[in-house]
């Protein structure tokens, strides 16, 4: 059967966005196996996660006038072959340094694909349609999540944290030879683009200036910051507070992430009878309250396993909802410079995870109260930001 140009699309996008959970996810439970074979400690191995944040962001305004200039292909296949190299060299690091080092390498590589994939739906699709389609690529990328801490777990039980780097150059090489096949160029060469650097600097300016890019990209940012605050300090909650096994650990994170992706497929379900702002500023505000239940609970109360992963579950279902209708709407009143607007967007999240994650990295005190004040904090702010964006109030509806 052959695949339509849509579904297609879905499917090329949905495996340059599993790059991200695959380089981030797989490694998680190795952090022991890490720290004990370079002879550091793990606190050290947890600033491979933050330059890795780092580097996506650096990256993603460094390819956004890249994009817009020369196109959506040849820079994403340019940039998956550094992730490539790097890949290789995380491999083969001696030292945590040249991990980390090698790791923000390896972000800078993976970055094209995060404004590529956004900037290539937005070329065709208008807001409604781009919330639909991304939250379609959530449902292909949701595989890796899934399969990634357990697939991670395998090659540490049985062969070496390094495996997991070899295994990511072949996933790469892999998804290098079918985009040169199958993906299509949707925004050709621009040979009158001017490509001086106060030209770009402007244009970045010129995305900053509007209002509604500007805060739901705060607001989506914040909200989705949740995810990296969780993704840092999860490994440490379940493994030291809770005590469960690195294959257990795998498996929880599966469940969670596929909470995530079944989020974000009810979304596109509810988008076809609600507003796109209104079904994003209701969830926001469900996710704040759920928050702020979860941390009354914990403090009053010794939360089992199962009512803490309930709690967290429900958290990132939310997220699944916020995280595609918040790009959607930041990139709605674009119709040029999408490429630099989808990096800017981009950057400030992932400039937004670095910090929540080096700040995990602080905060924890080996219990799991950081991180539930993290998500009320988080969704306070992710849901000001974004019921902000009317002017008339939060709860007036559209005309």
């Amino acid at each position: 059967m052959i695949m339509n140009p849509k579904t297609r699309l879905i499917f090329l996008i949905g495996a340059i966005a599993a790059i991200g959970p695959f380089t981030v996810d797989m490694y998680l439970p190795g952090f022991p196996a890490i720290a004990r074979d370079l002879n550091t400690t793990e606190k050290m191995v947890s600033y491979t996660l933050t330059s890795y944040f780092i580097g996506i962001s650096i990256g993603q305004l460094f390819y956004g006038p890249i994009l817009d200039k020369f196109g959506r292909k040849k820079p994403l296949l340019l940039g998956l072959t550094l992730y490539l190299i790097s890949s290789v060299v995380c491999a083969l690091s001696p030292h945590v340094y040249i991990l980390i080092l090698a790791r923000f390498v390896q972000a800078l590589g993976a970055s094209v694909g995060m404004v590529a994939g956004t900037a290539i739906i937005r070329d065709q699709y208008g807001a409604s349609e781009v919330a639909k389609m991304l939250s379609s690529v959530l449902l292909v990328m949701g595989v890796a999540p899934v399969i990634a801490p357990s697939l991670g777990s395998f090659f540490i039980s049985h062969l070496s944290w390094r495996y997991i780097f070899y295994f990511l150059t072949l996933v790469s090489g892999i998804l290098i030879l079918s985009l040169k096949i199958f993906l299509s160029e949707t925004h050709g060469y621009q040979p009158h683009m001017d490509f001086r650097i106060r030209p770009i600097l402007y244009n970045y300016y010129t995305a900053l200036r509007q209002s509604k890019f500007v805060k739901y990209t705060l607001g989506g940012s914040i909200a989705m910051a949740i995810m990296f605050a969780y993704v840092s300090s999860i490994p440490f909650i379940l493994m030291n507070i809770y005590k469960v096994s690195a294959g257990t650990f795998g498996i929880i994170f599966a469940c969670n992430a596929a909470g995530f992706i079944s989020g974000s497929q009810l979304n596109r379900l509810l988008l076809r009878e609600f507003q796109l702002h209104n079904l994003t500023r209701i969830v926001s505000f469900v996710q704040l309250l759920v928050s702020v239940v979860f941390l009354i609970l914990a403090y009053n109360f010794e939360l089992p396993l199962p009512v803490f992963l309930a709690f967290v579950f429900v958290v990132l279902f939310l997220l699944g909802f916020i995280n595609p209708n918040a790009t959607a709407l930041a990139l709605e009143s674009f119709e040029k410079n999408i490429g630099v607007a989808s990096a800017l967007n981009g950057a400030v999240r992932m400039a937004t995870a670095a910090l929540t994650s080096a700040m995990m990295g602080v905060c924890y005190n080996g219990t799991q109260y950081p991180l539930i004040w993290f998500m009320v904090v988080l969704s306070l702010f992710g849901f000001i930001f974004i019921a902000w964006v009317r002017r008339n109030g939060f709860f007036k509806q559209r005309k």
